[in-house]
């Protein structure tokens, strides 16, 4: 089995994520998709032998769209999505327009704006398509996430290498997941 089989066999048998992706497919939001810790956490905990359980932090749904870069767009559907799944607290954002905030060119879609993402493993996203099927986006692929091996991105190496250090301390991830590797 492949890492994307074996990821989608992970998430489809999580109801309460599939739950929440049911939700974010209802939306139809152009280029849209659930990445960072609802995938990485899921296969993590998988790995290290834990039952699944709700994401920790924040649910990341990430969209595209050139036409409704206002923030408004973002906190009405976050107010949608919390009216059908109370449980889980949202983050919406529309990266079309996250290229200003992190001082970066403008971004063509989800997946280049993925590529800016502080690591590997959390550059991962997913959504549910037709026929209850998952998509994977996964720009640096999935051998980091399921190693599990915490791995800045091209864009923070250098000069932005303390905010990925800074991440993996605050996050606690190597205390919350004892197996990882960390470079």
């Amino acid at each position: 089995m492949g890492f994307g089989d074996h990821l989608s066999s992970i998430l489809e048998n999580d109801h309460r994520r599939m739950a929440v992706l049911k939700a974010v497919e209802e939306l139809s939001l152009p280029d849209g998709w659930i990445g960072a810790g609802f995938v990485r956490d899921a296969v993590w905990d998988y790995l290290h032998g834990r039952a699944a359980d709700l994401p920790a932090g924040d649910v990341d749904v990430v969209w595209f769209d050139r036409h409704r870069v206002e923030e408004r767009h973002d906190r009405e559907i976050e107010i949608r999505l919390r009216q059908q799944q109370p449980d889980f607290d949202w983050s919406v954002k529309n990266q079309a327009r996250m290229h200003l905030r992190n001082g970066d060119r403008p971004y063509a879609s989800v997946m280049e704006a993925m590529r800016f993402w502080p690591e590997t493993a959390t550059a991962v996203a997913v959504r549910l398509v037709s026929d209850g099927w998952l998509e994977i986006n996964a720009p640096f692929g999935l051998d980091d996430l399921f190693a599990p091996r915490l791995v800045p991105t091209s864009s923070f190496t250098g000069a932005k290498r303390h905010i990925f250090d800074g991440r993996v301390a605050s996050k606690k991830w190597l205390l919350r997941f004892p197996l990882l590797q960390y470079g």
